[in-house]
């Protein structure tokens, strides 16, 4: 049980500092929104410039919590069609929710970043971070996109995880720093004390610095 989001970032720095992340070939990329808390201190603390990776997850019709897959910026998707058959949404569904967050995806990275380009990743470490993982899908295509701008390395970089995303985030990064990763994980919530809606006017004011 973590007091705050950063309260989880700063043990999440000391962790990566003994593994000798840090310095400007380090960026840190944020999942917005809560994202961003953990990512501002975790960037501070390694002295690598900050900047975001918006990804949304595709919900089911009737259960909006239920992840049917996830999308990331310049069309990314990432599709669970298993659970999508399970769901009993169509293919149909499927394009036009991601079409829909695609353009949400875009709308956010302008309002976030105050109309200022992304940062250049190519032949860079990057840190995706986020205040934690239950499905894993939203990482999922945030990695599949990073993966298109070849950094030297991916590191995904939480607090906590679920066990199921654990298994299957790892074999698609370069390494997976994670500080909790209970068995009984039901949302990211019950493991912080203090964890406040995280607003987007926070947001801008966290990535001040881009």
């Amino acid at each position: 049980m973590f007091d705050s989001r950063e309260q989880a970032a700063e043990l999440l720095a000391q962790q990566l500092k003994k593994k000798g992340y840090g310095g400007k070939s380090t960026i840190v990329l944020a999942i917005p929104r809560g994202g961003v808390v953990t990512g501002r201190v975790v960037a501070d603390a390694l002295g690598a410039p900050l900047d975001i990776v918006v990804t949304r997850k595709i919900p089911a019709p009737h259960q909006p919590e239920l992840a049917l897959g996830a999308v990331g910026p310049e069309g990314v998707r990432i599709v669970n069609w298993e659970t999508v058959a399970h769901a009993g949404v169509d293919e149909e569904y499927i394009d036009t929710k991601s079409e829909s967050l695609e353009k949400e995806i875009t709308e956010r990275e302008r309002l976030f970043r105050g109309g200022k380009p992304a940062l250049d990743i190519n032949k860079k470490v990057v840190m995706v971070t986020d205040d934690g993982v239950a499905t894993g899908a939203t990482v999922e295509a945030a990695v599949a996109y990073l993966g298109t701008k070849h950094p030297s390395k991916i590191v995904v970089a939480v607090p906590v995880a679920s066990q199921d995303a654990v298994m299957k985030l790892t074999p698609l990064v370069d390494e997976m720093v994670v500080l909790e990763s209970p068995e009984d994980f039901g949302a990211v919530g019950q493991f912080y004390r203090e964890f406040p809606q995280v607003t987007d006017e926070k947001v801008i004011e966290l990535l001040g610095t881009i």
